[in-house]
């Protein structure tokens, strides 16, 4: 299943298995990826979502796994990024305590060379209805370059002026998902805005094409369309990928 779903002049939406598209992809041709990968926590607990006690059940591609499932899984995907990313590329990977750790030794075991550990520190959580541990506040993303010797790109003094002159840290804070950024329908784990756009800037130049290979509801494509970036967004769930279409086309509606 490889269906170009939609298409314009800056993006490619493909309904298709990542794992299946990204291996007839040439090599080296992608600048960045960012990738958020299914954190396998729909194990039919609860949690709390506008006041509400909800399911955390995601769907069938969120279902928990086992150990050795997971970590073939993301062994798999993440040694295709390394084939299609270029030499000086770099890719950004999200995620929770779930899944987070089996990426990072990923990661080392496809020899990229992780640069920073990003922290999302999240100012308006949802509570632990549980109360017998800490309320989940925080995501992590990690950021990898090739290998150790590979040459990337930082836009370091743009991000030294988006923090006030001073060094930006790898703490990063800020609200979940807005309600402007869901006026077309939402994805469970729906990034906000906000964080794709730093992104993207701290590492992508104009014309650079991003690979999103879990695009979900598209928040990669709008940051790219928006900050004038190229896109390729693979989703193989038809509601999602709709989503993320119509997101594309009307992009300049979600603007930060």
């Amino acid at each position: 299943m490889d269906e170009i779903f939609f298409k314009d002049e800056t993006s490619k939406l493909y309904l298709a298995d990542s794992l299946e598209l990204m291996r007839i992809f040439p090599a080296e041709f992608v600048d960045v990826i960012f990738a958020d990968p299914p954190y396998f926590l729909s194990n039919d607990g609860m949690t709390c979502n506008g006041g509400k006690r909800t399911s955390v059940n995601k769907g069938k591609w969120d279902k928990a796994a086992s150990l050795d499932d997971k970590h073939k899984f993301n062994r798999a995907w993440i040694s295709l990024c390394k084939k299609i990313l270029k030499a000086d590329g770099t890719i950004w990977i999200s995620g929770t305590l779930h899944n987070i750790y089996s990426v990072g030794m990923a990661l080392e075991q496809e020899d990229f060379k992780i640069m920073n550990n990003i922290t999302w520190q999240k100012t308006n959580p949802p509570p632990n209805l549980s109360c017998k541990y800490f309320t989940h506040s925080t995501e992590t993303i990690l950021w990898a370059k090739k290998n150790s010797s590979a040459k990337h790109f930082f836009n370091y003094e743009l991000m030294k002026e988006l923090n006030g002159g001073k060094q930006m840290k790898d703490v990063w804070s800020g609200a979940l998902t807005p309600r402007r950024e869901k006026i077309f329908g939402k994805h469970p784990t729906q990034k906000p805005l906000y964080l794709l756009e730093k992104i993207l800037l701290a590492s992508t130049r104009e014309g650079d094409l991003v690979l999103d290979p879990f695009c979900g509801s598209g928040t990669t494509g709008v940051a790219c369309k928006l900050l004038r970036r190229k896109f390729i967004g693979i989703e193989n769930d038809r509601d999602f990928i709709s989503l993320a279409k119509e997101r594309l086309i009307r992009a300049d509606e979600q603007k930060f």
